[in-house]
């Protein structure tokens, strides 16, 4: 919903001509929760990333805390965002227990983050811009697929986080997407 309200309020600020030709208007988003309720699945996810750290006045009731996350905005269209990130064991794990992943999940997925905090992760956070979304802008291409970059490596892949991981096979079934072993036949 939000995303069409947002194409929505894009197309009648151009055709109402609200949006001065010339000016550039900066906004930072800020406050939003860190859940929202995914009906299909009958479950929280995190909104921003599950690594996003909750405000610390809300961290006694997790499920409705606001994130530390903030995005900023130009022209309405997101040129980049970030969070301030959780550091601390306990508030991972209990993020992780929030948004429907079990004890031996999360260790399996991210048992190498669990493990840093333990020794002692100072508080951090950051931003990203999004360049490729700025290129689009300055090009005045219409879509980022005109400018986007290459991904990390030639086979799409992240050397530092070993991603892509494994998905389990409820997305595989959102995706509509079948699993097969390949015919030790054919391969040769």
């Amino acid at each position: 919903v939000n995303k069409t309200l947002d194409r929505v309020r894009q197309f009648l600020a151009k055709s109402l001509e609200e949006v001065p030709e010339g000016e550039d208007a900066f906004l930072w988003v800020t406050d939003f929760p860190m859940f929202e309720w995914n009906p299909e699945e009958k479950r929280l996810e995190a909104l921003h990333h599950p690594f996003t750290a909750p405000n610390p006045d809300q961290i006694h009731d997790l499920k409705n805390a606001n994130a530390q996350a903030y995005d900023i905005v130009l022209n309405g269209v997101e040129i980049g965002g970030g969070s301030l990130r959780i550091y601390r064991s306990d508030v991972q794990s209990e993020v992780f227990a929030a948004i429907g992943l079990s004890e031996e999940e999360a260790r399996s997925k991210f048992g190498y983050l669990l493990d840093a905090f333990q020794l002692g992760a100072p508080p951090h956070g950051g931003i990203a811009y999004g360049l490729d979304r700025l290129v689009m802008m300055l090009a005045g291409a219409s879509s980022i697929r005109d400018v986007i970059a290459f991904p990390k490596t030639a086979g799409a892949t992240c050397l530092l986080t070993e991603a892509p991981g494994d998905v389990n096979d409820q997305q595989l079934k959102e995706l509509h997407i079948q699993r097969r072993a390949p015919d030790p036949k054919t391969e040769e």
